[in-house]
């Protein structure tokens, strides 16, 4: 039951977004645009002992897309509570937790798609990077934009209206962008900043994806990456579950 009524729910979201393609392609316009601009400002600085510039960066601005993204991804519910929309989904046999799994499986294929568009971008631009690398990238982007999706509508059920929700996530997202190292690695600064950054979960995450651009997938980063990102992932959906159920009963 929970099976079908997800994928019942994914398909419904997914045919939303795909008949919207400025949705589609306008969440990787930051990134892209960081990427043609930014970029090439960095291509001959030692950024890291491992890799070049545009390994270092790329990783940064895929995680980059999630965070952003997904974290406003509650807009859509707010919006969909003050039609109706969900209340009247409400009265239906779905499943609770299908009404969010089918919205966070919606966002995760989005938001790789549009990671793939950065990747292909980038290689044009100079990346290169080994498959199996740019894979598990793709991994951590689906992963992050699953559990920060998840909060997102949690909080969406919460505040309830754009004005109070617009100001929580940035106040949120933006800190953690810049303790997280997704534009530079954070041991090119001061060691009290590296220190503080370790207490961002999405720096494990890019440490993670740095290593995985090249080649090293046996290290340290990616095990702590890895742990971070599931544990987060459980934590969320499990916030994101709760205040699904509470809502409405």
């Amino acid at each position: 039951m929970l099976l079908h009524d997800t994928a019942l729910l994914f398909r419904r979201y997914a045919r939303q977004t795909l008949n919207s393609r400025f949705q589609m392609l306008f969440g990787v316009l930051m990134p892209l645009l960081y990427l043609l601009f930014f970029g090439p400002l960095l291509t001959d600085l030692p950024l890291a002992a491992d890799g070049d510039s545009w390994q270092v960066l790329v990783p940064g601005l895929l995680l980059q897309l999630s965070l952003f993204g997904a974290s406003f991804s509650g807009f859509a519910l707010i919006l969909e509570n003050s039609w109706g929309v969900v209340e009247r989904m409400r009265v239906t046999p779905a499943s609770r937790l299908a009404l969010l799994l089918g919205r966070l499986l919606r966002d995760a294929a989005l938001f790789v798609f549009q990671a793939v568009l950065l990747v292909l971008a980038a290689l044009v631009m100079g990346l290169r990077a080994p498959l199996a690398g740019i894979l598990i990238g793709f991994a951590f982007v689906a992963l992050l934009t699953v559990a920060l999706a998840a909060l997102s509508y949690a909080l969406a059920l919460k505040v309830r209206t754009p004005q109070e929700f617009g100001p929580t996530v940035n106040g949120l997202a933006m800190p953690s962008m810049l303790l997280s190292g997704l534009m530079l690695p954070m041991t090119l600064g001061p060691g009290w900043l590296d220190v503080l950054s370790h207490f961002t979960p999405f720096r494990y995450l890019v440490d993670a994806v740095r290593d995985a651009y090249v080649g090293d997938y046996a290290s340290a980063h990616m095990l702590y990456g890895v742990l971070v990102a599931v544990g987060f992932v459980l934590a969320a959906v499990t916030v994101g579950t709760r205040v699904v159920r509470s809502a409405g009963s």
